[in-house]
């Protein structure tokens, strides 16, 4: 049994099996490579499901995670901290917003957004108590609580976990006909992935987002956008609502706010909406903890300079030629997505998407499957093309039915 066996074993032995990771054992890891614990590497298309859009051990964030390692890590909110009110500001210009509540997991971010829609439709709407309902699209993937689950249509995650929370009303998402009908008086929020990732990386039609955005307005809803997973440079903008011109009422934010070295989310909206809250209402012990503010504060420094969304823009853009040439092959019946981001649907005589994700494994690429014989492509924004070149090359290579390993770039 080598160290791989070894250590696989050692954790199914002790861990809750919640996780089917692919059977690779990560070492070390930098950029767009991570290494395994025989000295394999592999090409990372997939950077923690947008976690990593600064690549492994960004040299800029973790000289600011190890600065800050070196003064304070954490105060919880009893007190205040050095770093907090940079982080907040400058996060609320990015967004182009007033206030920020901080978390630390996305989920985290979609449970205080459920809360601040339902106390702002109370407080600022007036629905009569205990009345409010928010708008959901099926194929949603905004978490794994309690209350989340509540409102995903996935078999997986909510079954026996049951009785669910009420309050929500769950449309198909890109029918804006559902999406009409479904607002009444009571409505205090739709909360929608502009582009839906677990889903299998679904774009919605064009237009549908603007006129969401209308329908809300009108009729005083509030427009929730988690891009907890799209946000940050994804999809060649800093925002992927940006790319039908939309500005929601709220934003979730997490993943890659956190540079990939700490969990760090926030909801991101106007005084009328997270003004709601008073001391006691909410909170979180290491919500914008100093550690926390240090790195974001990286991140929005670097997303300012526009550098990392443009590599997404261009790099995206090839990526999507490359992928598109290999419709009408056979082998793959559709591919979905912006920028860095793609949903790969392949022909199911290949194999499951499990199966292609094990075959690119043996060729040193590392990617997810989602729902059947989908793949999901996202690598760190800061790839090389060369690289992202030879990992489409094993793409290739797997979908031509070629077995076994490939010369590691």
């Amino acid at each position: 049994m080598n160290a791989t066996e070894r250590l696989i074993a050692a954790a199914d032995a002790h861990t809750a099996h919640t996780y089917r990771p692919l059977p690779v054992v990560v070492a070390t890891a930098d950029g767009s490579w991570m290494t395994d614990v025989e000295g394999r590497r592999y090409l990372d298309l997939l950077a923690g499901y947008s976690a990593l859009n600064f690549g492994h051990r960004n040299p800029r964030l973790v000289a600011a995670a190890t600065a800050q390692l070196e003064r304070v890590t954490l105060t919880s909110r009893a007190f205040h901290h050095d770093r907090f009110a940079a982080f907040c500001s400058e996060l609320a210009e990015l967004c182009g917003m007033e206030l920020v509540l901080p978390m630390n997991t996305g989920v985290e971010a979609v449970e205080t957004a459920v809360k601040t829609a339902r106390k702002w439709g109370y407080r600022v709407k007036g629905v009569p108590g205990e009345m409010a309902k928010i708008v959901v699209a099926g194929g949603n993937f905004h978490g794994r609580t309690t209350t989340v689950i509540s409102f995903s249509t996935d078999p997986e995650a909510r079954a026996d976990f049951g009785p669910y929370t009420p309050g929500f009303e769950i449309v198909p998402y890109g029918d804006l006909t559902a999406m009409r009908a479904a607002l009444t008086e009571n409505t205090v929020a739709v909360l929608l992935e502009p582009i839906q990732g677990e889903a299998g990386v679904i774009v919605p039609p064009a237009g549908y987002l603007p006129t969401v955005r209308e329908l809300t307005r009108e009729r005083n809803v509030l427009f929730v956008a988690d891009e907890i997973q799209s946000g940050l440079g994804r999809t060649g903008r800093t925002f992927a609502c940006e790319h039908e011109g939309v500005v929601p009422d709220v934003y979730l934010l997490g993943k890659a706010l956190g540079g990939g070295i700490v969990p760090v989310s926030a909801v991101v909206s106007g005084a009328e909406v997270l003004g709601v809250f008073r001391p006691g209402e909410h909170g979180s012990t290491f919500g914008g903890n100093p550690l926390a503010c240090a790195v974001g504060l990286e991140v929005i420094a670097m997303l300012r300079s526009g550098e990392y969304q443009a590599r997404a823009a261009e790099l995206g853009a090839h990526l999507h030629r490359e992928l598109g040439a290999l419709l009408g092959t056979g082998a793959v019946t559709a591919v979905r997505g912006r920028g860095l981001w793609a949903g790969v649907d392949v022909a199911p005589a290949l194999g499951t998407g499990r199966q292609i994700s094990e075959r690119l494994m043996d060729r040193g690429v590392l990617v997810k499957d989602t729902h059947g014989s989908t793949i999901r492509i996202a690598p760190p924004l800061v790839i090389e093309k060369e690289d992202l070149d030879w990992g489409l090359d094993q793409v290739r290579a797997v979908l031509a039915g070629r077995r076994g390993e490939a010369r590691v770039r």
